[in-house]
């Protein structure tokens, strides 16, 4: 599926990003289906506004955002739930996990979104082994740390349907070992699904071989 921005300008940084040169904001950009875009964003340009407008979590703002040609302030909550279940996943800078319940039960609230579940329930554990928190699956995820929480949350991205997977400084809080093992899960599930990822972060990086570097 296409992802369009058309002169997309989010109404409270407006008088901020007049002067500034950006290749998304107040311009076109089309995403295509199976592209790894990396978006360099400094602080304070919007980097969390944008994910979250992709995400249709906020609406406050001009111009148009489209998924598969369709603006999305059109798509009605059904279709926007349908979206979310099977088209984009997405990973929070904040992580958004649900502390009292245990890393796994976060883990499986979208692994069963769909019928049948895109991953057996074994796969979790495969995941969790491979970025080294499977001794945290059964804890609390308010007990883990932010390390931990951090990749509980990208295998969670990780186990549901998608085209595109859509990441707030995924690594933000996890060393250069576990940031390359997760970067080299990311890869390989996004390279079997020949889905694409849309990826803000403030610094350069060399995680993936991006088709599109661009500066917000």
């Amino acid at each position: 599926m296409q992802i369009q921005l058309q002169q997309l300008v989010p109404v409270p940084l407006r008088d901020k990003l007049e002067q500034r040169k950006s290749d998304i904001w107040n311009t076109s950009v089309t995403f295509n289906k199976g592209e790894w875009v990396k978006i360099k964003a400094p602080s304070g340009t919007g980097k969390t506004t944008l994910v979250h407008t992709l995400y249709k979590l906020r609406d406050d703002y001009e111009g148009a955002v489209s998924w598969g040609g369709k603006s999305l302030r059109n798509y009605r909550p059904a279709e926007t739930a349908a979206l979310r279940q099977q088209t984009v996943s997405i990973i929070f800078q904040d992580m958004r996990l649900f502390p009292n319940l245990t890393a796994r039960e976060n883990i499986e609230l979208k692994r069963v979104l769909t019928a049948p579940p895109y991953y057996e329930a074994t796969v979790i554990d495969a995941m969790a082994e491979k970025l080294q928190v499977a001794h945290v699956l059964n804890q609390r995820a308010g007990l883990c740390s932010y390390g931990e929480q951090q990749r509980i949350a990208i295998i969670r991205a990780l186990v549901q349907p998608f085209e595109w997977l859509v990441m707030d400084e995924p690594f933000s809080h996890l060393d250069h070992n576990n940031a390359g093992k997760a970067a080299e899960l990311i890869a390989t599930e996004c390279t079997k699904r020949k889905a694409g990822f849309i990826l803000t972060d403030l610094d350069e990086d060399t995680h993936f071989a991006y088709t599109r570097n661009l500066l917000l």
